[in-house]
């Protein structure tokens, strides 16, 4: 009997020829902000793998939207390099998203050479400077530049985009009660602090119509004190629901800035993100990385039990994220209505993942989390042949 997992299944206007996303992995493979060789073969690794979509991280809508400036942003001159990008994946059957935003807090302003935006001005670690409080004419131009970048999808050939909401990124850091202390239209209640998460889809939408899918990647829980929580995060997804503007929500969780290892569980590769810095900074991430870089132990599905109440409170088809690797996770997760899972590191490991599990493979990814400091010199499993 098929499984429901290898079925074909509509996101919006797309068919996917299955139920498994390659989920955004910033692949470290954009040294001039631009699609490269490397970058291609890798979603084309993934596509020729077996699953139904794979989404190219992180493609920022504005150069200080960037978490730093080797990484892509939505531009014509990006375009040509897309393209051939989406030809390669749709020549091995799969479809292909763009996962658009802008970094906000999270963005590293010495390397961008350009302030990074947040609710308010406060340290950022990233680029050792305060961010900048942005203004209301800030977050419109931030706002014309998702459309945009979605535009440019729709000229590369993308089938899909995905709007990053979580994480602490600008919009997630407006969502966050923690980081948004704002006295305007963009702050206090909670529809203020969702009001740009809400310019943005409905401006996206605007722009590409049924042409491709739309979905969103949400943020259930910051994963730190005083940050944006699950009854808060409830009520935006209803209200992205009732808007129409996206075709499903991404679940997740975790602050890049504040708490990542939240989002991975696992082990906390401190040793390897040190050795990717100069001497005297190496010894200090070794000694107080810790503080920032937390242990949490991995289960399967560790974002099951958040996600089940959003799956209650909504109609909206849900993608399901967090240590999925085994096909009975996500065939169970198909028979609690979600309509597709995302993997990320198991397919870092193996890009054929997908296609083995029908013959009962099982995934060979330990959780390591090793491959997080990858990102440096092009994003890969260290424990993988070739």
């Amino acid at each position: 009997m098929t499984s429901p997992v290898f079925e074909p299944a509509r996101l919006g206007p797309v068919r996917l020829r299955n139920r498994i996303i390659k989920a955004a992995t910033f692949e470290g493979a954009t040294p001039d902000a631009v699609v490269t060789d490397r970058l291609i073969e890798f979603h084309r690794r993934v596509a020729a793998g077996g699953a139904g979509m794979t989404t190219v991280a992180y493609c920022a809508v504005s150069p200080e939207g960037r978490t730093d400036r080797h990484q892509l942003w939505m531009r014509d001159e990006a375009v040509p390099g897309l393209r051939r990008l989406t030809e390669a994946v749709h020549a091995e059957g799969a479809a292909v998203s763009a996962q658009i935003g802008h970094a906000g807090p999270v963005a590293n302003a010495a390397s961008n050479r350009l302030p990074a935006l947040a609710p308010g001005r406060f340290p950022n670690p990233l680029g050792m400077r305060m961010t900048r409080s942005a203004t209301v004419d800030d977050l419109s131009r931030v706002v014309r530049a998702h459309a945009s970048a979605a535009l440019f999808a729709v000229e590369a050939g993308f089938d899909a985009v995905e709007i990053h909401f979580g994480h602490n990124y600008l919009v997630s850091a407006f969502l966050s009660p923690r980081l948004n202390h704002r006295r305007d239209g963009y702050g206090g209640s909670l529809e203020n602090r969702a009001r740009l998460a809400l310019e943005i889809a409905r401006a996206v939408r605007d722009a590409v119509g049924d042409r491709i899918a739309v979905t969103a990647k949400l943020n259930m829980d910051d994963g730190v004190p005083g940050g944006f929580w699950l009854d808060e995060s409830v009520r935006v997804a209803r209200w992205l629901e009732a808007d129409g503007t996206v075709d499903a929500l991404e679940l997740t969780a975790g602050s890049s800035l504040l708490n990542p290892m939240y989002l991975f569980t696992g082990d906390a590769p401190l040793r390897e993100f040190a050795a990717q810095f100069p001497r005297p900074v190496r010894w200090g991430v070794r000694a107080a990385g810790g503080a920032f870089l937390r242990s949490y132990p991995f289960q399967e599905a560790y974002l099951l039990d958040r996600a089940r109440q959003f799956r209650a409170a909504l109609d909206l088809p849900l993608i399901l994220l967090g240590g999925i690797t085994k096909l009975e996770t996500m065939e169970q997760a198909m028979g609690e209505g979600f309509a597709f899972v995302a993997m990320a590191r198991a397919l870092l490991r193996e890009p054929d993942l997908p296609r083995r599990l029908r013959s009962g493979a099982r995934s060979l990814c330990v959780h390591c989390n090793k491959c997080m400091p990858t990102i440096y010199r092009g994003t890969h499993c260290v424990l993988a042949a070739g």
